[in-house]
């Protein structure tokens, strides 16, 4: 789906909630709707008969907007403050003044005080956090398939890392051995800090790397992706430096078993709890309920984390096909091990298309 494609959408929304005009800033959501990758940037979506669309930046990206704007958008140079030029433009603009659109979960308190300050009395602020979001859940042909790419791009980057062996090695090392090869093989970064968690630290969920030597005999969590070309992957795998306790492999096999049930659960009708649901039953089943303290998963797309969630606090609604989303249970026993095994999936009709491909099966990895 293209940008101006998606603008068509947003319209469409914007008219049933009564709104002549969207602010939408720099970020994520600018760069959805108008490709705009630079740091500085505002525009209005014009839901008006008149569809005057506008988009604001600075001279900085005088040629990387003339790029990189579509054609919908008439492209401004602000001399000065993008929210006075915006505003400028709606007084300009001949609308009826019915409301504008704000993202209330991005702006800033100092930034809505500015706004309200330069605009006419009779143009209402509305809070709009989340309507471009709900569009972005959905994800078309080409973003599954830059999702798929940047995916494939961080298995062959871990591959890598696994051929020289993690013991002996440090967790960070190891971690920034894995980013290296990331950029090295495309990626313009990784989509996120890189966790690399072995023995008692893997029952860190957000462990951070440490300048601390991979043990033989222990469980080593591996968490990463890549960022490519405007999207993110994200996997995790947990591996095994030789032989290791009765107890890491029934871990292992618990949350594995958890995984798998889950990602069959995922399939267009169901909701991000009942997914959530089907694995953490499994682990409490086991005894280990409280030691599975985060939600069974995220959406991923421009951002990492995105929506639809997957917990036992989701919004009860429907997953819908086309949603991009991981499935990641864990179980940490404090001070022993950690577990989590982490796939990316395509929700399609009637199931799930996996976008990560290296092998579950609990594996060693020698020096």
């Amino acid at each position: 789906m293209s940008e101006p494609e998606r603008i068509e959408l947003l319209l469409a929304e914007l008219r049933s909630r009564e709104l002549d005009r969207l602010l939408v800033g720099a970020g994520t959501n600018l760069r959805y709707l108008t490709g705009f990758t630079g740091s500085n940037g505002l525009a209005i979506v014009d839901a008006s008969e008149r569809e005057e669309h506008r988009f604001f930046t600075d001279f900085r990206y005088d040629t990387q907007s003339a790029e990189q704007i579509p054609a919908p958008f008439e492209r401004e140079i602000a001399p000065a403050d993008l929210l006075e030029a915006a505003v400028r433009a709606l007084g300009a603009g001949g609308g009826r003044g019915r409301g504008v659109g704000f993202d209330d979960a991005a702006m800033s308190v100092k930034q809505h005080e500015r706004l309200r300050e330069l605009l006419d009395d009779d143009w209402e602020l509305v809070a709009c956090g989340g309507v471009v979001e709900q569009l972005r859940e959905i994800k078309g042909p080409r973003e599954i398939q830059a999702i798929r790419a940047a995916s494939e791009l961080a298995d062959e980057a871990l591959r890598t890392i696994l051929q020289a062996g993690l013991t002996g090695r440090t967790e960070r090392a190891v971690a920034i051995d894995l980013e290296l090869a990331l950029r090295r093989l495309g990626a313009q970064a990784p989509s996120f800090p890189s966790i690399v968690a072995s023995g008692e630290h893997g029952a860190l969920p957000h462990a951070e790397p440490r300048d601390v030597t991979i043990a033989r005999d222990v469980l080593v969590t591996i968490d990463w992706g890549a960022y490519l070309d405007g999207y993110c992957s994200d996997c995790t795998r947990t591996y095994a430096t030789g032989a290791v306790s009765q107890e890491a492999e029934a871990t292992y096999q618990l949350v594995l078993d958890a995984q798998e049930a889950a990602l069959a659960a995922l399939r267009p009708g169901v909701s991000g709890r009942e997914v959530d649901r089907v694995a953490r039953e499994l682990i409490e089943a086991a005894g280990h309920g409280e030691r599975f303290g985060h939600g069974v998963g995220h959406g991923v797309g421009m951002d990492i984390h995105e929506a639809p969630r997957l917990s036992r606090t989701a919004p009860v609604q429907p997953l819908r096909a086309g949603n991009v989303v991981t499935v990641e249970p864990g179980v940490y026993l404090p001070g022993r091990l950690g577990v989590r095994i982490e796939d990316l999936a395509v929700v399609r009709d009637g199931g799930c298309e996996l976008l990560t491909a290296l092998p579950k099966d609990l594996t060693v990895v020698d020096g």
